[in-house]
């Protein structure tokens, strides 16, 4: 019989994290989730059905003790770690010159800090395991600036995990840790849907070629196409409806 294995989800209490956490727990596999907080985990849980293999830590992901006491506690209830998804991450558009203190380092600390500690937490993990996979969700518009989105601060900060992908992907080949990232485009999501208007939706879905906007399934699917393969690394994968293709 098949071991049954276990991933650790950051930012699972919504949007894709959620979804993601949603679309493993269905497969039968034990899913370990974080969010900032116990009461928006357990929300989560309730309509998930607060499933047995469902595992709840909350914390601060930015700090090197959540991650530590995520895989720790992964590994008493569950065993060995076999994915992480480091999906926690925040979004903002401004002008570079509107962009605050506080802006730069709550950037830093949940989409930088948020992906290196967990990071090397897994590395930890896996690397005596001889398997495991790595997925960070980042973002298109790293790939591909588009003038009519002014985003300095995430292009700087996920462009940078796009690349610390790749050098990650390298040091880990050969304990056979799969490291990889999944670049959104515009995704309706309860943040980037909540109560547009029609002239907002329509700005949104022009930033694709496809002229419409995604869906977290569609992030889900390259996910798993991820952590299903044993010979993807260091790639970057934009679910995007073309909007890297250039700009028009």
């Amino acid at each position: 019989m098949d071991r049954v294995k276990t991933v650790i989800v950051t930012g699972a209490s919504s949007g894709l994290g959620f979804a993601i956490a949603r679309a493993y727990l269905a497969r039968g596999y034990n899913v370990v989730g974080n969010a900032r907080s116990l009461e928006r985990l357990q929300a989560a849980a309730n309509q998930l059905g607060n499933p047995e293999n469902l595992l709840l830590v909350p914390g601060d992901i930015a700090l090197p003790e959540t991650a530590t006491r995520l895989f720790e506690q992964a590994e008493e209830n569950f065993g060995q770690v076999d994915i992480l998804i480091n999906n926690a991450g925040i979004f903002m558009s401004k002008p570079v010159a509107e962009y605050s203190e506080e802006d730069v380092d709550a950037m830093l600390a949940t989409n930088l800090k948020g992906f290196f500690y967990p990071s090397q937490a897994a590395a930890r993990h896996m690397v005596p395991n001889g398997a495991g996979h790595i997925v960070t969700i980042t973002a298109a518009i790293a790939m591909q600036p588009i003038s009519k989105v002014p985003a300095l601060l995430p292009i700087m900060v996920k462009g940078g995990l796009n690349q610390a992908t790749r050098g990650l992907a390298l040091e880990m080949a050969p304990h056979n840790v799969m490291v990889n990232a999944v670049a959104p485009g515009i995704i309706a999501t309860p943040l980037t849907m909540s109560n547009p208007d029609e002239q907002s939706l329509a700005f949104m879905k022009q930033m694709a070629p496809t002229q419409r906007i995604g869906q977290p399934q569609d992030i889900v699917d390259a996910v798993l196409y991820l952590t299903d393969s044993s010979f993807v690394t260091g790639t970057i994968v934009a679910v995007d409806g073309g909007t890297t293709a250039g700009v028009w």
